[in-house]
């Protein structure tokens, strides 16, 4: 096979597989425009980028083009909320009223921190219907999450909160700190690890983010379990519950999973901390570093290490209600599982995007993963992050 995309940027030699893969990843997979980080021991082995910052392919993808990186922010969000609430002694298993009294209504009095970290908040959509101008807006989006009953008992079951993990752990760091989750994110996590990662693009910025392909345009999120013999008059009542909630969670307000906005200003400038961090992979791998590192990389300690060994620590595993995967989690952090792995090694732990974006930290090694591209295409394992795993993996 040949390549004709020039791949940019740092490899060691004994990690030129990582080359090889990336390079043909454009081949084989049909990659845009992607970039590739790894960390070993604190040190950057890999830092490499190539393609296609655009549709057309006549801006070269650069060392500082910022891609939107999806779910990768979950992980993020909740570093923040786990460094704010150590900051400010707030107990992970206090009722989240303690910080934000609006929310205790419609039976979510006895929500947890913890279970808003672990998807256990049966929280998952917005009941109420919001105008398409409502993703622009914080408070109108937490305020409606406050009011709203839960769609399950908080605490007894985990299901995914695709577009609304970010809003709820994202108003608590809010609450406890002062501080817009934008803001806590760039003073205490960004700025201080040199990471390029961002919720809320600069006008400066935008000029740096790449143009995202999603050439099939798919629904996110599974399907709901329904067949499709039957109209919804005859569906038991549950599945026809299930089936709005799942439309709402995906599509209330229109553009909370980036359907149809991904490419705008107005998506990039707004803060969506669960669907819209944009970064770079260096600056993904970079935050990743210092968890792989306990916590502390370069005299700045991000976050304790007891702090980290519980966000690590299984918290609940098993089917998700609203992936309908069996999945494993942490204190807002995937564990590596197998039927999606971050590596070989059984302490892994990150959070994989969109389309394939990734950021891990694998203490068993000392290495930390950042991988982003801007081609989406829809796969619970995406092959591009496979392979570039597999070889980086080779080389150890």
């Amino acid at each position: 096979m040949t390549n004709d995309v020039a791949i940019h940027g740092y490899c060691s030699p004994e990690f030129e597989p990582v080359r090889t893969a990336f390079a043909n990843n454009f081949v084989e997979f049909g990659e845009l425009g992607a970039s590739c980080c790894v960390y070993l021991d604190g040190k950057p082995v890999v830092d490499i980028w190539g393609g296609w910052a655009d549709i057309a392919k006549t801006k070269p993808w650069q060392e500082h083009t910022l891609s939107g990186f999806y779910s990768v922010g979950k992980s993020f969000t909740a570093l923040c909320a786990l460094r704010a609430a150590e900051q400010h002694g707030v107990d992970l298993n206090a009722p989240v009223t303690d910080i934000w009294p609006e929310y205790g209504q419609n039976g979510k009095q006895h929500t947890t921190l913890r279970h808003l970290l672990t998807h256990r908040g049966g929280m998952p959509a917005i009941r109420k219907p919001l105008p398409d101008d409502a993703l622009f807006d914080w408070s109108l989006m937490v305020d409606s999450l406050a009011e709203q009953a839960p769609y399950w008992q908080p605490g007894t079951e985990h299901g995914y909160h695709t577009n609304t993990m970010g809003l709820l752990v994202g108003e608590c760091v809010r609450r406890i700190s002062g501080l817009p989750i934008d803001q806590y994110f760039q003073k205490h996590v960004a700025e201080p690890l040199g990471a390029d990662t961002h919720f809320g693009l600069s006008d400066e910025d935008l000029k740096r983010a790449a143009e995202i392909s999603w050439p099939a345009q798919e629904q996110i999120g599974e399907p709901a379990p329904a067949s499709t013999q039957e109209t919804p008059d005859e569906q038991p009542t549950e599945v026809v519950e299930f089936m709005a909630m799942m439309e709402s969670a995906y599509s209330n307000p229109n553009g909370i999973s980036s359907l149809g906005v991904y490419n705008t200003d107005g998506w990039r400038q707004t803060v969506a901390p669960s669907a819209n961090g944009f970064g770079t992979a260096k600056g993904i791998a970079r935050i990743y570093n210092a968890l792989a590192l306990g916590g502390t990389t370069d005299g700045y300690e991000v976050i304790k290490q007891s702090t980290l060994e519980e966000a690590r620590r299984i918290q609940c595993e098993g089917h998700d209600k609203i992936l309908r995967r069996e999945i494993r989690w942490g204190l807002g952090f995937q564990l590596t599982h197998p039927n999606r792995p971050m590596g070989p090694n059984p302490n892994s732990f990150g959070h994989f995007g969109n389309g394939g974006s990734l950021g891990f930290a694998d203490p068993d090694t000392n290495l930390a993963f950042g991988y982003t591209l801007n081609r989406i295409v829809r796969d619970w394992g995406s092959p591009q992050n496979k392979a570039l795993m597999k070889a980086v993996y080779s080389c150890l």
